[in-house]
């Protein structure tokens, strides 16, 4: 059994915890002492906390995020009142900050913020040999990288097969953005290089092919961005895919030449842009060249086959719902594959509170803590464009309506006017934004265009045929077949459906 049980709460099994992962590498020779557990958020604290003392561990370490501090709170609350003696400690950027204001907090043993990579170590062989340590709260300096043992061994044949690899050739940020962690993270430090290639080889041998890097400015060094692409372009192979973050506006020509080699399908960009108002963007201290922007993004969907995935802030400090749907509409201009609606959280320690007073910015107490309302957009508007991201991923990001999704606007001046239309006609025929059937969506589409949007009923019908035929579907659903609805009104069910279907199996 171990002595110590690194735990996480995962948002989906597809996900991996890559920092229980480098805790792991860099426990020395308590490493064959440890094991980690990972479990996600759908599972019941109590089969998880059941699952934990199975092992009967003497110290477990959570893994705390934005995602899973609720469900985590649970789970060690039940722990702690079934065996009190296990000793608790948690790490990660949800505990960094405000520890006072944390019922998480409350309840561990000891908390490390900042980056455990080596610290975590440190502390579980003081527990072990049975000494008490004098604070609860221990703060972790910045760890020499060069000092970290990189943790791509700990990745099992399981986590190869079927789950997401993530991997990070640097840390920190150079920038402030004032809503982000990562402006915390001062300054930018590089993982040796050549090790780090080493380890993307063995873990190409192994059998990966999806790598997910976290770097948040993957392009700023171009020495190793370059280095990491050009290794990647000499290994391409069936089903290569690499996801990168980069800075918007910088992308010199040594890296275009390199991009424009790779097939279509093997990278994904995301762009963080988060705003088209500049003077939003100097309320949060973020800084971007808007021409080159532009320009760097009209490459890549002109010349190369990258996947662009855009990033767009709702609820940023001076933002209006007029100035965001400008932004929006730029942003569509470009034409990114994926536009990401976010709304704004605020991360505990990040200094956007400082504009609370002043553009009285209202956030949710309970996670994520996406901003409720503020000055520029209340809480009813706010609603709409909550809504309006959810549709959106489904219809506009989803790839499934290619083609009909630019008919929503074609008689429109703004493609965000037009869509919050339909977002909100949507909402009102629906009343829910989840667990919305595909057919059912596209028979939404198909009704909105030819009665709301005074579309052609053949242009609509058409553009949902291929779009259906597209994402590999034989044949189109009746509706489209006929060129009208058939959704019939439904009378009640007289039974539970549970029941009701013992009782036809009875009757059978």
């Amino acid at each position: 059994m171990p002595d110590i049980v690194l735990a996480t709460l995962n948002a989906k099994y597809i996900h991996c915890a890559f920092g229980l992962r480098y805790l792991m590498a860099n426990l020395g020779p308590l490493q064959s002492h440890a094991r980690i557990l990972e479990f996600d958020i759908s599972q019941r604290p109590l089969d998880i906390v059941e699952r934990l003392l199975n092992e009967q561990p003497r110290i477990v370490g959570f893994g705390v995020y934005i995602w899973n501090v609720s469900e985590t709170t649970r789970v060690l609350s039940a722990l702690k009142r079934v065996r009190p003696d296990i000793q608790v400690v948690l790490g990660g950027p949800e505990v960094s900050f405000e520890h006072a204001q944390q019922e998480i907090v409350g309840l561990a043993d000891y908390v490390i913020s900042g980056e455990a990579d080596l610290k975590f170590g440190e502390i579980c062989g003081s527990l072990l040999a049975g000494t008490r340590l004098e604070s609860k709260i221990i703060p972790a300096p910045l760890p020499d990288l060069d000092r970290v043992t990189l943790p791509y061994d700990c990745y099992d044949t399981k986590d190869v097969a079927h789950r997401i690899i993530y991997v990070e050739a640097s840390r920190g940020c150079p920038f402030t953005c004032e809503f982000c962690l990562s402006s915390l993270d001062v300054p930018v430090r590089q993982f040796a290089l050549q090790p780090f290639l080493a380890s993307l080889e063995a873990l190409l041998n192994r059998g990966v092919r999806q790598f997910k890097f976290v770097d948040r400015t993957f392009n700023l060094n171009l020495q190793t961005s370059r280095a990491i692409l050009e290794f990647f372009l000499q290994r391409q192979r069936p089903g290569l895919f690499i996801h990168f973050e980069m800075i918007p506006d910088r992308l010199p020509e040594a890296l275009r030449e390199i991009i424009v080699q790779f097939p279509p399908g093997a990278l994904q960009f995301e762009v963080g842009i988060q705003t088209f108002d500049p003077a939003v963007a100097k309320n949060i201290s973020r800084r971007q060249d808007y021409g080159r922007l532009s320009d760097n993004l009209r490459f890549l969907r002109q010349q190369t086959n990258v996947h662009i995935h855009a990033d767009l802030i709702v609820g940023l400090p001076g933002e209006t719902l007029e100035s965001f749907g400008r932004g929006f509409d730029q942003l569509i201009a470009l034409g990114p594959q994926e536009i990401q609606v976010g709304v704004l959280k605020r991360l505990r320690g990040t200094p956007i509170v400082r504009h609370d007073g002043d553009f009285g910015m209202i956030y949710s107490e309970t996670a994520p803590y996406e901003i409720l309302q503020n000055r520029q957009i209340d809480f009813a508007t706010m609603q709409r464009l909550r809504r309006f991201s959810r549709y959106w991923d489904l219809v506009g990001n989803s790839g499934h309506f290619l083609l009909t999704t630019p008919l929503l606007w074609s008689q429109a001046q703004s493609p965000f006017d037009a869509f919050l239309r339909f977002a909100d006609w949507l909402y009102e025929k629906l009343g829910k934004t989840n667990a919305i059937a595909l057919e059912r969506l596209a028979e939404a589409l198909f009704d909105y265009g030819f009665n709301q949007s005074g579309l052609e009923i053949e242009t609509v019908r058409t553009a949902l045929m291929q779009d259906w035929r597209h994402a590999g579907k034989s044949e189109g659903p009746a509706f489209l077949q006929q060129g009208k609805s058939t959704r019939r009104q439904q009378g009640k069910q007289l039974l539970p459906r549970r029941q009701a279907r013992h009782l036809k199996s009875e009757a059978a």
